[in-house]
């Protein structure tokens, strides 16, 4: 995928998010949010996986489940979702970290306990220099 073909998968993913966060508000689990959001996914025909365990080798051990990202989009992009008062800073490190460690080019941070959804989505890029 070219940078642009990204970018365009990647405003897809936040009108995918918007229309959750229209439909259903703040206040539930991220658990629920998750499936609505691969619904959305799905309606749109937007193929992903949910809760994938990725391993991270370090100095040749393989560290098994070293941690889980909550969607992965069209093998591309990272979506982790959360639904708390404030985004912590550890949450934009892992997800730094995540973008780093699977070589992905492009990743959001969405928290759906926001009045309005667009000030919910965080956009971290990692395309190459």
């Amino acid at each position: 995928m070219n940078r642009q073909e990204i970018d365009q998968l990647g405003e897809q993913i936040v009108g995918a998010l918007i229309e959750v966060h229209r439909h259903l508000g703040p206040g539930l689990l991220e658990s629920a949010y998750e499936v609505a959001f691969c619904h959305e996914l799905t309606l749109r025909g937007l193929s992903f996986e949910r809760q994938l365990q990725v391993p991270v080798e370090y100095k040749g051990v393989k560290l098994e489940a070293a941690f889980r990202l909550d969607v992965l989009v069209e093998r591309t992009i990272i979506v982790e979702l959360k639904a708390v008062a404030q985004i912590s800073p550890i949450f934009e490190s892992q997800i730094i970290s995540h973008l780093k460690l699977l070589a992905k080019p492009l990743g959001y941070l969405a928290n759906f306990h926001m009045k309005l959804m667009k000030d919910g989505i965080r956009r971290f890029a990692n395309f190459p220099s």
